[in-house]
């Protein structure tokens, strides 16, 4: 490779580096809900995001709900029956593999979620 060509390389891991950082800013402070490829809804906090993967603290996943008819429904006006909901506990911490949608909550679907009961069986 001559220097030209190392140096390009060097520019594109730098641009993407930083692209990857103005993302996990982008989302920085914000309560999110996350759909994945095949493991189902979760919401929380980003605290890490390359390309599709992503981790989360403080994340519950949205296993069923009640009273919102789409996630963008849910994550704007939360849950209309929380007792109906199954929301089991809070992770401290988990990975997402195949992130496919994000959605920003507003602070009424934050308040909503965190206040479902915890669904145990």
């Amino acid at each position: 490779m001559q220097q030209n060509e190392i140096l390009l390389e060097l520019i594109k891991m730098l641009l993407n580096q930083n692209q990857l950082k103005s993302n996990v800013n982008e989302y920085e402070g914000k309560y999110l809900i996350v759909r994945t490829y095949s493991a189902g809804v979760f919401a929380g906090e980003i605290i890490s995001k390359n390309g599709k993967e992503i981790i989360m603290k403080n994340a519950r996943r949205l296993w069923y709900w009640s009273g919102a008819s789409s996630l963008s429904q849910l994550a704007m006006e939360g849950v209309k029956n929380p007792d109906e909901c199954k929301f089991p506990c809070e992770v401290d911490k988990l990975e997402l593999l195949e992130a496919i949608e994000i959605l920003e909550c507003t602070q009424k679907a934050k308040k909503s979620i965190k206040e479902v009961p915890v669904w145990k069986q």
